[in-house]
């Protein structure tokens, strides 16, 4: 149970120098209690037999059952049951290639989250780097979980939001001066992201050739695996983005874990995507909001702008900007989200066209590029045979 009481955290971890970090660095928070610490896969399961944790934290490289393949049999040994419903996973990474493969299947397979193992020789500097990545991670995971235990949310799963308080807003499929196609989509995720991308992401490079642009908040080595994962599954093309690329179609475009990515026209009025290592915005490189700010002056408002799962409120003034501009925006809905927080931040601004369900937005997406493009042919039309034509 959450609410006053806190949440029970079990460490699993192989290096007892780590289990020993980590359980230092959580002490003295009230909300947090350390139920338990192990050094194995086997041992959490034994210890999960006899013990109820809320949370685990688990390392993804261990001898014997590695960090998935643990995941894998807590799931298997502990089926979904009011006893275990809430029972949430955090891995924890070194920053190496095997790490981060492993790291992206077990996001991708039920895990809420990752930490990455601090790298420095001082102690005392890595509990501390420690601490403040699981007392975020911690406490987002039990907003979470309480958010789901409500027996009533605060905005319904397809609601159509309609209060647009900053601006004038538009007709979803209107064109207010000649017609335009949509010519890209645009995604913000974080925590969540790698299981809703590979969730829809092959379903929507299916339904459409246009292409995509995706702010996924981690850190680097994790993208390029991230890249790999969702390339070996879409029809699209799916890069990380590591330099200056001409924007092609039927390609994706993944912001490289510590580098901003963003949109420019080159001298002959091609639309580019490049990187920097400008500062941080909303606490994050890459951010949603840079991508976003950067994408209207070359494409104007002929994009789909969605906004899925993730902590914070990254994404949101972007997001409005595009609006401004007559862009069609999606949330996911809270219901499908592991972290209803960007969401519903674009939401509550007033800037979010419709409110969705992770598995309804190709859909979506789909019938919005279908739409434009049919009013584009028959305004065109218009124009060419109309009295003067």
């Amino acid at each position: 149970m959450i609410g006053r009481d806190p949440i029970k955290v079990l460490v699993v971890d192989d290096s007892g120098i780590y289990r020993n970090l980590i359980k230092k660095s959580l002490l003295g928070e009230e909300d947090i209690q350390i139920i338990g610490a192990v050094g194995s896969g086997e041992e959490a399961i034994q210890f999960l037999r006899t013990s109820n944790a809320d949370l685990i934290t688990l390392d993804v490289e261990m001898p014997g059952m590695n960090g998935l393949e643990t995941l894998q049999k807590i799931q298997e040994t502990f089926p979904r049951t009011d006893e275990f419903a809430g029972l949430g996973v955090i891995m924890v990474s070194a920053f190496t290639r095997k790490g981060a493969d492993i790291t992206i299947h077990c996001l991708e397979n039920g895990a809420f989250d990752f930490i990455t193992k601090p790298q420095s020789g001082n102690a005392d500097q890595n509990m501390e780097s420690l601490r403040r990545q699981l007392l975020v991670k911690i406490r987002h995971y039990a907003i979470s979980r309480k958010s789901r235990a409500r027996t009533s949310g605060e905005i319904s799963e397809k609601k159509i939001i309609t209060t647009v308080p900053t601006f004038k807003r538009q007709s979803v499929y209107s064109d207010a001066k000649e017609p335009k196609l949509i010519r890209a989509v645009l995604i913000g995720v974080s925590t969540g992201g790698p299981k809703a991308l590979v969730k829809f992401l092959p379903s929507l490079s299916m339904k459409i050739d246009l292409p995509i642009f995706i702010v996924q908040h981690m850190p680097p080595t994790f993208t390029q695996s991230l890249a790999e994962t969702l390339n070996s599954r879409c029809n699209h093309r799916v890069i990380e983005v590591v330099k200056e690329e001409v924007v092609t179609e039927r390609t994706v475009y993944l912001a490289s874990g510590g580098f901003h990515m963003l949109l420019v026209k080159d001298a002959t009025d091609k639309a580019r995507v490049i990187i920097n290592e400008e500062p941080p915005e909303n606490g994050f490189r890459p951010s949603v909001d840079v991508l976003f700010r950067s994408t209207a002056p070359v494409f104007g408002g002929n994009v789909v702008a969605i906004i899925l799962t993730g902590m914070g409120n990254d994404g949101t003034r972007g997001i409005g900007m595009l609006k401004r501009f007559g862009a069609l925006t999606i949330a996911q809905d809270e219901e499908t989200s592991v972290v209803w927080g960007m969401p519903r931040s674009a939401i509550e601004a007033g800037y979010i066209d419709e409110v969705l369900p992770i598995d309804e937005i190709p859909g979506a997406v789909e019938r919005i590029v279908l739409k434009k493009r049919e009013i584009y042919e028959i305004k065109k039309g218009d124009f060419t045979n109309g009295p003067n034509g």
